[in-house]
């Protein structure tokens, strides 16, 4: 029968369980509630900007200590325009969508040159900032300035399309412009700022994505899913995500009296300036040897020495996942050719120094050419060919 009963209403148009006092409750909760997360020490809106842009696609526990690490190195605006950006990169190794820190980089820098070192303060006006997006710049303007509007996440965009039964596609631009609209009709207009960190906070602990907590919901009794169905959790929708492609390349990692060649990748696009050996993609039918072997002419410009298989390295990015084959070989110093313009021969503590993708990082240890890091163990099946 409840289920007969559920059908109806969710076919009917959505009944506004949420009431204004909705908001005030909420904030009284995170009041009480919240964790002591570092971002949360201050409403300093350079703190406030690195930790949403870092938090963006990144779990909470995972980016506390690159938070930390990050705010450490570049305690300010000033102190982040001021330094180079392979510095900037190193500091945000491992952290991820390197895109991000390239942004904020051009965007402190921006805000220096342009602005004399004044964050801006209007939603209109941080958004004119390189990577900040609607929900940077309202989270920055909620949270460190104390705007009222609505900066909504994937943490925000939940809470809410349960709290009013949404059974769109929450990710559509038609149903997010809704969803915001009926959270400013909540809005408390005191300490907007914080309701927009409950909302988010409410979101991490309490309403999961699978398993919502609704006996520990402080605000469970203006929750339309809760009222009307048997799974809350049901909603919102998900969609399935497309497999990762999967890339196999070959790495090359060539000793010449006592350094070792790296290359820059492209400044722009995946992993951009980031450090790495030569290396590249298996053509089709190709083996990892006749690769490496074609990879080192064509990026080196000379035949590549003789090579030995050292093992493989498996690692998963955000977008896609890597099988790295590294082979490694040595060239005489009188021989060794002279680097491209993007390449440099590098000793191992210079390595260390330089900001490198993390399957490269895994490689270097691998290989022995890093000895003060924890060695991972690869797999040393021979490849075929």
């Amino acid at each position: 029968m409840r289920r007969a009963e559920e059908t109806v209403a969710l076919s009917r148009p959505p009944r506004a369980v949420p009431s204004a006092s909705v908001g005030s409750a909420l904030v009284a909760w995170f009041d009480r509630s919240r964790r002591p997360l570092p971002w949360r020490r201050s409403h300093d809106p350079y703190s406030v900007w690195v930790a949403e842009v870092m938090l963006q696609q990144t779990r909470v526990a995972q980016a506390m200590p690159y938070y930390e690490r990050f705010l450490a190195r570049f305690p300010t605006v000033r102190s982040l325009a001021r330094a180079p950006l392979p510095s900037v990169l190193k500091i945000w190794q491992g952290a991820g969508y390197y895109s991000r820190a390239r942004n904020l980089h051009a965007a402190a820098r921006q805000i220096v040159t342009e602005r004399r070192g004044i964050f801006p303060q209007t939603v209109d006006e941080l958004e004119t900032l390189p990577g900040v997006g609607p929900y940077i710049a309202r989270a920055i303007a909620a949270i460190a300035f104390d705007l009222p509007v609505v900066a909504l996440e994937a943490n925000g965009r939940r809470v809410a399309a349960r709290w009013w039964a949404e059974r769109g596609d929450v990710r559509s631009t038609a149903v997010t412009k809704r969803l915001v609209q009926d959270l400013e009709g909540v809005l408390p207009r005191r300490h907007p700022g914080r309701f927009n960190e409950a909302l988010m906070e409410l979101g991490e602990t309490v309403c999961l994505p699978s398993h919502p907590d609704c006996p520990r919901c402080p605000v469970q009794e203006h929750c339309r899913a809760y009222a009307i169905l048997d799974d809350p959790g049901s909603l919102p929708r998900r969609r399935r995500r497309p497999p990762r492609p999967h890339v196999v390349a070959a790495v090359v990692v060539v000793e010449s009296g006592g350094r070792y060649l790296v290359q820059q990748r492209a400044p722009t696009g995946l992993l951009g300036g980031l450090y790495e050996f030569p290396g590249g993609k298996l053509e089709p039918r190709e083996s990892p040897r006749t690769a490496a072997r074609r990879e080192w002419r064509e990026e080196v410009g000379s035949p590549a020495p003789g090579l030995t298989y050292v093992g493989v390295v498996h690692h998963a990015y955000s977008h896609f996942t890597v099988e790295l084959h590294a082979f490694g070989g040595r060239i005489p110093l009188q021989a060794r050719p002279p680097p491209q313009s993007s390449q440099a021969w590098v000793r191992p503590e210079e390595l260390m120094q330089l900001p490198l993708p993390k399957a490269t990082e895994k490689i270097a240890e691998m290989l022995g050419i890093v000895s003060d890091r924890r060695a991972r163990e690869p797999s040393r099946r021979r490849p075929s060919g």
